[in-house]
């Protein structure tokens, strides 16, 4: 059973279960799958991986059958004017995707830890758990993103459904309990960074 993050000196600890944190680690993973860049090769010299880190860009055709998970991670720069929007895009994407994909990953590496991801205690610095925190808004936008959540009716409206549902065989139950608990993970990891 998961308790809260704590801080205790320099580190931020908390519990999860073996179960709980397979799923985290879980949803890191497939979090970080959605938003890696497809081709992302370091050569070692630095004015070509400057400009892979730039990349192409996607084309109108590639944005417009993009998952919708990944338009919430990654959204335009300006609703009112496409043209900015495709400039910074090309000019950004690749760079943001691999700082995303690169926190996602070191996020699920730490919640493995040294134990492989056994028992219950997860120690962190505060390094890992910045990274874990703002790893967490990453996975939390996706599962939203899955169950329709945009709008505060929206949530109203899936915490009732999760309260009413008697078992997990609604997928949109099972989701939104991720999500629920992510957010309580998040909350928690905050307060100990604060405190």
């Amino acid at each position: 059973m998961a308790t809260a993050f704590k801080r205790k000196g320099p580190q931020i600890v908390g519990r999860l279960g073996e179960q709980e944190r397979g799923l985290v680690v879980e949803l890191l993973t497939q979090t970080h799958e959605l938003v890696a860049p497809a081709y992302d090769e370091v050569t070692g010299d630095v004015f070509t991986d400057l400009m892979s880190s730039m990349g192409e860009g996607p084309g109108q055709e590639e944005l417009a059958d993009r998952d919708s998970a990944l338009r919430r991670l990654l959204p335009d720069a300006s609703r009112d004017d496409p043209e900015i929007s495709a400039e910074f895009r090309r000019l950004t994407e690749h760079g943001l995707r691999r700082t995303k994909a690169t926190r996602l990953k070191a996020a699920a590496d730490a919640l493995r830890g040294e134990s492989g991801g056994r028992g219950t205690k997860v120690v962190l610095d505060v390094a890992q758990a910045q990274d874990l925190m703002v790893a967490l808004t990453d996975v939390r936008l996706v599962l939203g993103d899955r169950v329709g959540l945009q709008t505060e009716e929206d949530g109203e409206r899936l915490q009732a459904r999760l309260e009413a549902s008697e078992g997990l065989d609604d997928p949109v139950v099972v989701l939104y309990a991720y999500y629920d608990f992510l957010t309580w993970l998040q909350e928690s990891l905050a307060q100990a960074l604060m405190g």
